[in-house]
């Protein structure tokens, strides 16, 4: 049997994190099975290169952060072979060079295209225990890549597909997907299977558990996930196809707090109008999330979008450049907002959930400012203020803390 175990930055943050892991690793190994291990930077690295970096340079290039960021990796797996040796263990560690995994070359936000699987395939038959670099790749110039924020999740499942894994494994600070993130709502609790659109929702609409392209890549093949936590021995969440369990209304409530909204006002209301403002955002690789069109006075219209927090001084500045070219008034910002929503399989069948979702915010005096809908999912756009009392009242009149 070959296992993929991901572990992530709170699973190997000091020493003592780090021989938990080696010795679960090693548990597996000692079961006969191979066993490939994909590790993200220790703890809080991450945002401690990203400091260094803005001391040394404001506004570094994509391409230098990357290849700033890819330490933070080889320091992991480093470790963690030594760790293994210590052990008495065979372990080797690779970087995404030496496996090697390609990629696109967007900097910052590269895209898996293939991996080679010679060399984990050979140092498995050498019954080695072969640790991978999450988070990154190589593009076509050979330049280190990396894969956004929590891509060693996808690092993970795109091994696991390579490979034909049996397992992949996702090993975290919590013990499996929640119905709504605990620390926000208390009465959340643990799901033990949820299908990959579901969890593919959640992931994309703010619950942090997943990346939301690990997901969408474990669907396309096949992976089936375990969620689980890496300081406990507790069972965790299976992501798959299908669940056994009669689908329940509502799977989870998920919050984003990193949404901004932007609205581009006083647009010609004739054909192009909307394509010329999104293919400017998109050939800048600015995602856009929920839409609103509304007709304004004047024989013009108004364009509403949300964007991740990261994005909007970008989505801004795009949007500025090309004024000659859009023709509109003024375009405005908003950065006090959040996502909340409500995901789950059985709307498809079930009338009536988002009614009775804006009923509950309704009774809690909450405006909505936007709304978005999908077979499975509801997402409305309010101020971040009220996410917390929002996401709890929701979770409460759905019955999923019952």
């Amino acid at each position: 049997m070959l296992v993929v175990k991901k572990f992530g930055g709170t699973s190997v943050a000091n020493k003592e994190r780090i021989y938990n892991v080696a010795r679960r690793c090693i548990e597996e190994y000692q079961k006969g099975n191979d066993v490939v291990v994909v590790l993200s930077a220790m703890g809080k690295m991450t945002d401690e290169l990203i400091e260094l970096a803005k001391s040394v340079n404001p506004n570094p290039s994509k391409r230098e952060m990357d290849m700033l960021f890819t330490t933070g990796e080889q320091t992991s797996v480093a470790l963690m072979a030594m760790a293994m040796a210590a052990l008495g263990v065979p372990a080797i560690s690779l970087n995404a060079f030496q496996v090697a995994m390609h990629t696109t070359s967007n900097y910052g936000n590269a895209r898996l295209k293939r991996i080679d699987t010679e060399r984990i395939r050979h140092e498995l038959e050498s019954r080695k225990i072969v640790i991978v670099t999450g988070f990154q790749g190589i593009n076509k110039y050979d330049d280190y890549t990396t894969l956004g924020r929590g891509g060693s999740d996808t690092t993970a499942v795109a091994l696991a597909a390579a490979l034909r894994a049996d397992k992949c494994e996702i090993y975290t600070d919590v013990d499996g997907v929640y119905t709504a993130d605990p620390r926000i709502v208390k009465t959340a609790k643990k799901l033990d299977e949820i299908t990959y659109d579901e969890m593919l929702d959640l992931a994309t609409l703010g619950a942090g558990v997943l990346h939301n392209r690990s997901v969408e890549m474990a669907k396309k093949y096949g992976v089936q996930l375990v969620v689980r936590s890496s300081l406990t021995s507790e069972e965790g969440t299976v992501v798959k196809e299908d669940v056994k369990v009669e689908r329940m209304l509502v799977s989870g409530v998920a919050v984003d707090k990193s949404a901004e909204r932007i609205s581009v006002v006083g647009l010609a209301d004739k054909p192009g109008t909307a394509f010329r403002l999104f293919d400017a955002l998109a050939k800048a690789n600015i995602n856009v999330d929920m839409i609103l069109q509304s007709v304004g006075r004047d024989n013009s219209k108004d364009i509403t979008f949300t964007v991740d927090g990261n994005c909007g001084e970008e989505a801004l500045k795009v949007i500025e450049d090309n004024k000659t070219r859009l023709n509109y008034q003024h375009v405005e910002i908003e950065k006090n907002v959040c996502k909340v929503s409500v995901v789950g399989a059985g709307m498809m069948s079930n009338p009536g959930v988002a009614a009775k979702m804006f009923e509950c915010l309704y009774n809690e005096h909450i405006n909505i400012k936007m709304i978005s809908t999908s077979e499975i999912r509801v997402t409305v756009l309010i101020d971040v203020n009220e996410a917390e009392r929002a996401a709890n009242a929701i979770h409460d009149i759905f019955g999923l803390a019952e």
